[in-house]
């Protein structure tokens, strides 16, 4: 039996989309496109903003069109929101974000039935729901997913109601987790969740714990977080980010508005003081470390002098990259009582290319800071006599010449232009 899996949300849906990957292929099915006709189609969803929603819901459409009798399955926080809309528009099993990993369960009960099923469920109480990917098709890096759910609640956030309590990933697991990945050709581990810095909260480990495990596997030769808030860079791990060299020298540490108006209309839990103070730490430590962020523009009370404050800040922090979205209001979140105080469609728009633009440059500069500079790389592809791969602050580096992928070469940065970042191999 064939399948196809559509992911269309964050590093999380990505590893479970991997998880359930390898469940389908345990049982003998196989992967295929979507126009191949495939018996499952398997739809990862997300609902982070409203265009998010609608990308679900075109896909589950698109979907029922091109593959009219397969069976169609929408997981995820979008099936979370909105179980009865996407079981109308040609869904036949609706998963939230629990019992992703029963997955198979579902499909042969579906298939001895025939009758629709919707699991939706309270996520205020769960506990972790463990998954253990054994292998992956990409042996430069792996995601795993340690951590799951948010209690920051943002005013403009629904994630919290739809990914439920924090909740972690056991310690020993997860190492064991790691150990399988790297003894099967992994050398970066990217530790994923949706707050994953409150990794083990409640327990009687952290995130920095679960760090120093995994830094004693000796063909590991990489750990990347995949985003970490600004409020969980604490003492104990700017000293491990001192002391260990696996971390590798990026981080993403969402930002959200360089205005402390808007920052606190947001229930962000700091102030640009407090996150410029924290930035000229971790640079005490690693002064060229790549730290990258995610920004919102046009939220309520941004006003074009609070925007200014933004742009300034962003400049003050010297981000390497800026991953810019324009609000989009979320019904049942606090921003929905903001509505007298809400910014022009076409305000934002603007504020969005600015930033963009403010991203563009600042990413360049970076990158010409390493002209010249001798790094290693992973290669992730090797074709047409280029090979490229990442360096560990997260620069994509291409050279001319074919490499085995998963291998680590020595490069030196040559150039840069329209194509990106060049280089070539030294020994």
């Amino acid at each position: 039996m064939k399948y196809c899996i559509i992911n269309l949300g964050c590093k999380v849906n990505s590893y479970e989309c991997d998880f359930i990957r390898e469940k389908l292929n345990e049982k003998g099915y196989t992967e295929c496109p979507l126009d191949k006709m495939p018996e499952i189609v398997i739809i990862n969803t997300c609902s982070v903003t409203n265009q998010s929603d609608a990308k679900s819901r075109h896909m589950i459409r698109l979907a029922r069109r091109t593959t009219p009798n397969a069976l169609i399955i929408a997981l995820g926080c979008s099936a979370q929101n909105h179980k009865e809309e996407l079981l109308e528009i040609g869904a036949n099993i609706v998963l939230g974000n629990k019992d992703k990993s029963k997955i198979t369960d579902y499909i042969d009960k579906y298939f001895i039935d025939h009758a629709n099923i919707v699991k939706i469920y309270d996520l205020t109480n769960l506990e972790f729901e463990s998954m253990f990917l054994k292998s992956e098709n990409n042996k430069t890096r792996a995601f795993v997913k340690i951590q799951d759910g948010c209690d920051n609640f943002c005013s403009y956030c629904i994630i919290p109601y739809m990914r439920g309590c924090i909740r972690s990933k056991d310690i020993d697991l997860a190492t064991s987790e790691i150990e399988s990945l790297v003894s099967s050709g992994h050398k970066e581990i990217v530790l994923t969740g949706i707050h994953t810095g409150s990794y083990g909260r409640g327990k009687d480990y952290d995130l920095v714990d679960l760090i120093k495990k995994i830094s004693k596997l000796p063909a590991l030769k990489r750990i990347r977080i995949s985003s970490i808030e600004i409020t969980e860079l604490n003492d104990k791990f700017l000293n491990e980010l001192k002391d260990n060299p696996k971390i590798c020298n990026h981080l993403h540490i969402p930002l959200q508005s360089g205005s402390d108006l808007v920052l606190e209309k947001m229930n962000r839990k700091y102030d640009t003081k407090f996150f410029l103070d924290k930035i000229r730490q971790i640079r005490a430590i690693r002064p060229d470390i790549s730290i990258t962020t995610d920004l919102i523009v046009g939220f309520p009370y941004e006003t074009d002098n609070e925007f200014k404050k933004t742009l300034e800040f962003i400049k003050k922090v010297g981000f390497t990259k800026i991953h810019t979205f324009p609000f989009s209001l979320r019904n049942g979140t606090k921003a929905e009582e903001m509505k007298d105080h809400f910014v022009d469609e076409k305000v934002k728009k603007e504020r969005v290319k600015k930033v963009i633009s403010l991203s563009n440059e600042l990413e360049l500069n970076y990158y010409k800071k390493f002209i010249g500079a001798k790094l290693p790389i992973i290669v992730e592809t090797s074709k047409d006599g280029r090979s490229v791969g990442h360096t560990d602050n997260y620069i994509l580096v291409t050279i001319p010449i074919e490499k085995p992928s998963g291998s680590i070469q020595n490069i030196m940065i040559t150039s840069i232009d329209e194509s990106g970042v060049n280089g070539k191999l030294i020994s």
